[in-house]
């Protein structure tokens, strides 16, 4: 007897930040990320539930993605068009990337990747960034087997890191 899910039939749509059903899904699966351990555990404000969308929607640079499995929203990337100095090309930072814990090992976050790129390609990115945390073995093992790796512009001076301050 397998313990592995039956294939499901797998779609990945552009969100319409207009679309009242997509604006839903999107803070929907945003907060069921927020809540699983590795997106911190804790619920998504209601303030930021109510200015998610709209926020998003200002903003030419974003775009989201809904995965969905067998027809149920399942998962999502929200991403980000940055500008590579080095590269004088944009780029794409995946800002949020997650799959709701049922719907994990069918391929769904691999879709979502591909249509990422996929706008990227489109968009003349040089390159896709996202972080993980070093914890999360399954994200990185998903990442790796995408292309994903750490970086270094000059491997004598060590890996990457991304680091942040908080401003509020």
């Amino acid at each position: 007897m397998s313990l592995r899910p039956q294939s499901a039939r797998l779609e990945v749509v552009r969100a319409d930040y207009n679309d009242p059903q997509h604006a839903a899904k999107l803070v929907d699966l945003l907060d069921a990320y927020a809540c699983d351990p590795m997106g911190g555990g804790r619920p998504l404000p209601a303030e930021v539930r109510a200015r998610l969308v709209p926020e998003l929607a200002a903003r030419p640079q974003c775009f989201s993605l809904i995965g969905y499995a067998d027809g149920t929203a399942a998962g999502l990337a929200n991403c980000v068009e940055g500008f590579s100095t080095f590269a004088a090309k944009p780029l794409i930072n995946i800002h949020d990337i997650a799959v709701l814990p049922a719907f994990r090992g069918r391929g769904l976050a691999r879709a979502l990747l591909a249509e990422v790129e996929a706008i990227a390609r489109h968009r003349g990115a040089c390159k896709l960034t996202l972080e993980v945390l070093e914890g999360n073995g399954p994200a990185t093992a998903a990442y790796r087997r995408f292309g994903f790796a750490g970086y270094a512009l000059d491997p004598s001076q060590g890996r990457a890191e991304f680091w942040e301050k908080p401003l509020a």
